[in-house]
């Protein structure tokens, strides 16, 4: 698993606390974006600050929002399950936009993503109205392309999660075989879908707010 040593994910965890502070605007949410290729770290990362926050932050994935397997087998899609358009991204930015701004006694539901299931889950994410904090991850947060352009101006910072693509490959193969596939076809998916991807969101690397170096 990507990790980092502790005094870099204590800087990490008070920059978030930070953000869950109130700010100018009390009706207003803080939203963090973790961003990065397939791999980097990002859940793992993002479930550690929202339990270091301790009841101030809830984790919202951007996995959420995959297209389920039966509407990507209906587009011609399924192949590339993962790339930008295998993703409802204006579905994602309307939810964004709803956290932004809670309503008092209004709870939302936003969805999840089951990894042995290979499908999202509906409602499975409550965000009570009042955790001042919001953490979101996901490949494309930083992305500048078709409806994914309206996802960076609803978070307050994003942080790109930056590690070694030899080891990053090796994690994403293994991730693979640990959720069913044979190892074979582990590696070519690797090789034919998520690095496709990860090309595209290493171009994305300099908009971020800050780069976070794994290891």
């Amino acid at each position: 698993m990507p990790r980092m040593d502790e005094r870099s994910f204590e800087r990490l965890a008070a920059r978030a606390r930070a953000l869950a502070e109130p700010g100018p605007d009390p009706r207003r949410r803080r939203i963090l974006g973790l961003a990065g290729a397939p791999g980097a770290g990002k859940s793992t990362l993002a479930a550690r600050l929202v339990a270091r926050l301790d009841g101030l932050a809830v984790l919202v994935p951007m996995d959420g929002f995959h297209l389920a397997q039966a509407e990507l087998d209906r587009l011609g899609r399924a192949g590339r399950k993962g790339a930008p358009d295998t993703f409802d991204a204006a579905g994602y930015a309307a939810l964004l936009a709803r956290l932004r701004a809670p309503e008092p006694g209004t709870t939302v539901y936003a969805p999840a993503f089951d990894r042995s299931l290979e499908e999202p889950i509906a409602g499975a994410v409550a965000v009570p109205p009042e955790v001042p904090l919001v953490v979101t991850e996901g490949n494309y947060l930083l992305h500048d392309e078709g409806a994914w352009a309206a996802v960076l101006p609803l978070l307050d910072e994003v942080w790109y999660l930056d590690l070694d693509d030899r080891r990053r490959v090796t994690r994403l193969v293994e991730r693979h075989v640990r959720f069913g596939k044979e190892r074979a076809a582990a590696e070519r998916w690797v090789h034919d879908s998520d690095e496709a991807n990860a090309r595209l969101v290493a171009r994305s690397r300099d908009r971020a707010h800050l780069v976070v170096p794994m290891t």
